[in-house]
This record gives C-alpha cells, structure tokens and sequence, in this order.
C-alpha cells in the first residue's frame, strides 16, 4: 500500500513530532483540498490547545465546500501563525463565494460583502507566506471591492514587497491622509517608500535599476533603514543572494562587520563619542573590541543617551524589556547588529548589521565542540586580533569593496537614522529558496 505525505504526517504525530508533521503538511498543503487536511489540523489544534482552530477544522469537515467554513478555517489556520494551510483554505472559499448563486439571484452588494473578508484574509495569508506577487494580482483581480483600507494599503505594501516601489508609490500616494487603525502601517510604508526613492536617487546614467531583484543592501535599507555592511560568498545563484543559511561565525567574520562598520561611519560623518555596551557577553565582547578599533571610550548602555554606538552580537537574543528600549533612538545613536537573523526578524531593525543568517553559531560555541567559556574581555581580544580580510568565497558573490558600501552610504544618508526601528517581517523583494 502506498504511503502518501498525508499518512506520514499522521504518523508524525501519533509518534509525538508535531514539528515534523507541521513541516510534512507544509509540503502537500497547496495540493490538497483543505477539508482533506483538516482532521489532522484538529487534532494538532487539540494537542496543543488551540480551541479555536479546533471548532474551524471540525466545522470545515462537516462542511467540507460551505464558504464560511473555509473562511473561518483560513482565518483561524492565519492566527495560529499557519497561514500555508490557510491559502488554500481561503483559495478555495473565494471560488466557492464567487460561484453562480443558486435558485433565486444574490443581491450584488450580498455577494460583494461576502467576498470582501475572504480577499482581505487571503491576501494577508499570501503575505505572510512572502507570496507578494500573489497577493498583489489577487487585490488588483478584485478592485473594485476593495476599500481604501486596509485593502488598497495591502495592495499597496505588497506591491513594494514584490519589488516594484514606483507603483507602490503610486497606489499609495492615492490612499485618503486619515488612515484611522491603520495608520502606524501606513507610516512605516510611507518611510519604506520615502527610503526606495533615496535608494532610486543614487542610480548612474547606464547603470541598472538600484533596487533590482538581487540588490540586497538596497532593499534591506528600503525595508527596515538598515545598512547591510557585508555579503556572503557563497551560494549567491543558489538562493542566497548576499545571506547565509547556516553559519559557524568566526572571529574574522566579527571583525571585518566592524571594519566595514567604521566605513559606514566615516562615509556618513557620523561622529560618536562612545560605545554603549550591553549586559550579555557577547554583546559585551564585540562591544569592547569595537570601542578599540573605532577608538572610542566606553560606557554601559543608558537609553538616551547621544552620539553612541550601541553593540549587540544578536538582537534575538537581548532580553524583551531592554529590546524595546533599543526601539526608540536618541540624537546620534547607532545601533549595531552583528549577526542578523533575516528569517525571523528580531523586533528593532538595527541601524547597521554586520551579516544576514538563517542560523548562526556564534565563534564562541562551535558545531559539536565543547563551548568556550572565556570572558568577554578574552573573547574581545580574539575578535580584534583576527585578520579580516574577507572570504573569498565560492567566486560567484559580485564584488562589493569598502568604496561601493561607503559610496551607497553617502547616498542614502539623509534617510539613514531618521526614522523608528521598525521590524520588517519579509525578507523582501530579494528571493530565497526559503520557502521553496
């Protein structure tokens, strides 16, 4: 007997795994109609105790073509953070709303109102799947419902996050001013927006579009205000385009973010007077080594403070409370990340970043070696000791010297910390094989 993904997601379960049944199902969840999948969508909801999502799924197999089961499946399947299980939920709700009524003819506004929530869902599911292009034909099938906001907004941020900003703008550009409970997202896009054109300003006579497909320093400026001081050399064809997947870090690695940052800072006359350093030890071990190599004093880190450098190996790792702190920024204030995780966004943008990782070792805790326990003051030193000549790589990354970053920093800096923190959740424009 044939085995399909569906059974051996089942089997995951009943052994305990619902991780891995969640990634079985990820793979097989655009082919399969929802209500198929559904029974086991209960019982993972039930296992981990999500009513909600518990009453959709039983609802939706009793009612396996009903649009309202399928809508209130999608949307509980999206705030359970599923959306892949909600497309095609959703998908399949839209067809069914938008068939022939039967017996006597729906009113036309009966049918548009019903539509509606299901195309806002379904959009906001494409969206967090970074299915941008997708969501922007959906909302541009259906313009006519659709309403300033949020669904023109939608159509507007996913029109940028597909990587056309000059018709992003443009579809904004025509929202009414008063956005109501929109009104922070509609902020954050305006500073997207605004950024895209400093970055479509720095464009030569000949040269390509600036924010071309592969410009990942470009857009993760136009996305989160963030300076992307290095790329990967490696896999730049494959998927990557400028981030890591996975990375043993190195004290190389470290030093030569802070080299690059000491570009940034000099392209742009930014002029600090400290480095701020914060609690963890490894924040405080590239804190130190960045105060030597700018030649700068340091201090503990007190929010508000001016004219610092704020240094943190990985904001995922600094504690909630001190993260929202770092989300405001006082006058002249840097913050610098080293190590970017650009799957699962920390919550501040930093205002430099050193790389982009999907997972990342740090130097000080190697793949299957016993983990070193030095102090930071040690772990500094290392860091300021390495050579940080950068990696060759597998020769397929274009170049990218300290005159193209400082050149692209100069350009950009009217628009370079001037704005909140802001979290960008999607890896934008630039393509991965994430999800592939």
């Amino acid at each position: 007997m044939t085995t399909t993904p569906l059974d051996t997601a089942w089997s995951l379960v009943e052994s305990g795994d619902p991780g891995a049944a969640m990634r079985e199902l990820r793979s097989v969840a655009r082919d399969l109609p929802a209500a198929r999948v559904a029974p086991l969508v209960e019982r993972l909801a039930a296992d981990g105790g999500f009513d909600d999502l518990v009453e959709a799924a039983r609802t939706l197999v009793a009612k396996p073509a009903h649009p309202g089961a399928l809508y209130q499946y999608g949307y509980a399947c999206v705030g359970r953070g599923a959306s892949f299980l909600a497309v095609p939920a959703l998908t399949e709700a839209l067809r069914a709303a938008e068939a022939p009524p039967r017996g006597l003819l729906a009113k036309v506004r009966g049918r548009a109102d019903q539509r509606l929530p299901i195309i806002a869902e379904l959009a906001t599911a494409l969206e967090d799947e970074e299915r941008h292009a997708e969501a922007v034909t959906l909302l541009r099938d259906h313009d006519t419902l659709l309403r300033d906001w949020p669904e023109r907004y939608l159509l507007a941020y996913n029109t940028l996050m597909a990587g056309d900003a000059t018709v992003a703008r443009t579809v904004f550009d025509r929202l009414p001013a008063e956005a109501g409970q929109w009104q922070p997202a509609a902020d954050r896009l305006r500073r997207s927006l605004d950024r895209a054109t400093a970055v479509a300003a720095t464009a030569q006579p000949g040269d390509p579009d600036p924010l071309h497909h592969q410009a990942l320093r470009a857009w993760h400026f136009t996305l989160t205000g963030s300076l992307l001081t290095t790329l990967s050399p490696y896999g730049w064809d494959a998927g990557m385009t400028g981030r890591y997947a996975f990375l043993q870090d190195s004290y190389a690695l470290c030093r030569e973010g802070l080299e690059r940052l000491r570009v940034i800072l000099e392209a742009t006359g930014t002029r600090p007077h400290s480095v701020s350093l914060l609690p963890g030890r490894a924040d405080r071990a590239l804190g130190l080594a960045a105060a030597d190599l700018l030649g700068l004093p340091v201090q503990p880190y007190r929010p508000g403070t001016a004219n610092t450098v704020v240094v943190a190996y990985d904001l995922s790792e600094v504690d909630d409370e001190l993260l929202s702190r770092l989300n405001g920024r006082a006058p002249g204030e840097v913050l610098y990340e080293h190590a970017t995780c650009w799957t699962e966004a920390p919550g501040v943008a930093a205002d430099v970043c050193g790389l982009l990782g999907q997972t990342i070792l740090a130097p000080w805790e190697p793949l299957g070696g016993e983990p070193d326990e030095r102090t930071a003051e040690e772990l500094a030193a290392d860091i300021r000791s390495a050579d940080p000549t950068p990696d060759p790589g597998d020769g397929e990354t274009p170049a990218d010297p300290d005159e193209a970053l400082a050149a692209f920093a100069r350009a950009v800096a009217p628009r370079w910390l001037t704005s909140p923190r802001d979290r960008c959740r999607s890896a934008g424009p630039v393509r991965s094989s994430r999800f592939a």
